[in-house]
């Protein structure tokens, strides 16, 4: 069955978008062409149907040109290098919307454009499903040769930028203040007392302050990849624009985030052996109950990276504890002014370390 939907051009003509779809013992050929007429389209639409209609049409195409639903099955399942959590999240969810029934070499600009903007997200994330589609774009054709068109992938994403469909992430510049610290610390120690099971957030905060480390990150070290004598720890898996996984990177740590580390107790292989979701809720749960608006725990790596610069660090020195591979990430720090440590005699640091 045929659809045709209207749709209005910038200069007010109306344009006319045909699509065939059909299906054959579970496999679902789909089709689109815009014409400048309905009459023209609702033609087109009948001379498709009367093709695909023929024996063993639908079976070449399977055979020769697979959705592109098989080409993401493909890339989750041959992949040698294992595929982050979100990156698998939104490849799967792509699989719900029209495009990945469509053959792969059916699959134009036009129809990558639509389906970013059928999605309902900001425009960021919308940009995270155009990053994580053009991998598949960018392997089909040279790894399995399928037809998956790896310049109409990159036309749509000019198209789409230029068009605000997709941007980059917004830099947020949000830094808690040392009232907030205080009270966070506060509530979260008195929780320990009242609940010793719960997670000591008093200890990771700090710790996450004075390393500059991820959530992700904090959770994932252990004894083992603490080096003392070193001022070193190993950051497993760190977080990077071309390599999430396996991109284990060793950094140093301040003295204050080493104190920390000494005061944990060494009961399981992690140093900290919490998830990093109980963590962001924890977080997320006391900010909400305090009356803290609007601060992430991912604020505090801001924050941690501001305070070595304030500290007078330069760019590399500051690098070998946040990690950045690239110095031009620290650009947006330069206009920070030298202003000395305002955490020398805050009594954070030891509430955080003298309390279990």
């Amino acid at each position: 069955m045929g659809t045709i939907t209207e749709r209005k051009r910038k200069d007010g003509s109306a344009a006319y978008m045909a699509r065939v779809r059909v299906m054959r013992d579970g496999f679902a050929y789909h089709e689109t062409e815009t014409f400048d007429r309905r009459p023209t389209a609702t033609s087109w639409i009948k001379k498709r149907e009367r093709e695909l209609a023929k024996p063993g049409v639908i079976n070449e195409y399977k055979a020769a040109d697979p959705p592109l639903a098989k080409a993401i099955d493909r890339y989750t399942e041959e992949s040698l290098k294992e595929i982050g959590r979100t990156k698998a999240q939104v490849l799967r969810a792509i699989k719900n919307y029209p495009i990945a029934d469509m053959p792969c070499s059916t699959i134009k600009s036009k129809d990558i454009i639509e389906f970013l903007q059928s999605l309902t997200s900001q425009p960021q994330t919308v940009g995270n499903y155009a990053s994580h589609l053009a991998a598949i774009f960018a392997i089909a054709r040279p790894m399995w040769d399928y037809g998956l068109n790896d310049r109409e992938m990159r036309d749509a994403i000019v198209v789409a930028r230029r068009m605000g469909i997709i941007s980059r992430s917004v830099q947020r510049d949000r830094r808690p203040t040392l009232e907030e610290l205080d009270k966070l610390l506060a509530h979260f120690v008195d929780r320990r007392k009242k609940v010793p099971q719960a997670v000591p957030m008093h200890k990771v905060i700090v710790f996450a302050l004075f390393s500059t480390r991820r959530q992700a990150e904090i959770t994932q070290i252990t004894w083992d990849d603490f080096e003392k004598q070193h001022k070193r720890v190993l950051v497993r898996d760190m977080k990077h624009p071309g390599e999430k996984i396996g991109n284990d990177t060793w950094v140093d740590l301040p003295d204050e985030a080493i104190q920390v580390i000494e005061s944990m107790p060494k009961t399981k292989p992690e140093i900290f052996p919490y998830s990093p979701d109980a963590i962001t809720a924890n977080f997320t749960r006391a900010c909400k109950l305090l009356g803290i608006d609007d601060l992430r725990f991912h604020d505090l790596r801001h924050e941690g990276v501001s305070r070595l610069f304030e500290m007078g660090w330069s760019i590399p020195k500051v690098a070998t504890v946040s990690g950045h591979r690239s110095w031009v990430s620290l650009k947006r720090y330069t206009h920070i002014r030298e202003a000395g440590d305002k955490y020398a005699d805050w009594r954070g640091l030891q509430l955080a370390i003298s309390n279990r």
